[in-house]
């Protein structure tokens, strides 16, 4: 038997399991849309409360994202990807902070 064959045996095995992350990453992410959409919808939460639970749902939706859409997952080979995400989050946020800082701060003065 040819190394050749025996490699191309396991693809479609390889792309059913692709797609079956894929599948089940659309239906959870539609899932956590339609819960959130449905609980401004239905006012089932409101104020700070409203706030709590659609940010756990958000930061439920993004672990979806980087789990079932990216494949980055705890294994050491995604550890480096990871850290790169998270780094880049932190930028991000400390950029949005200080901006909001700045913006505060200006406010209380202009008053």
């Amino acid at each position: 038997m040819n190394p050749e064959t025996s490699s191309n045996s396991n693809v479609p095995a390889e792309s059913r399991t692709e797609y079956r992350s894929y599948c089940i990453g659309l239906v959870l992410a539609l899932v956590l849309t339609l819960i959130a959409f449905g609980l401004v919808w239905l006012k089932a939460v409101t104020g700070t409360q409203a706030l709590a639970v659609l940010g756990f749902l958000a930061l439920v939706q993004v672990v979806v994202h980087l789990r079932f859409f990216l494949h980055i997952d705890l294994g050491k080979s995604h550890r480096d990807d990871l850290m790169l995400i998270l780094f880049t989050s932190l930028i991000l946020l400390l950029i949005v902070a200080g901006t909001l800082w700045i913006l505060w701060d200006l406010h209380a003065r202009m008053m």
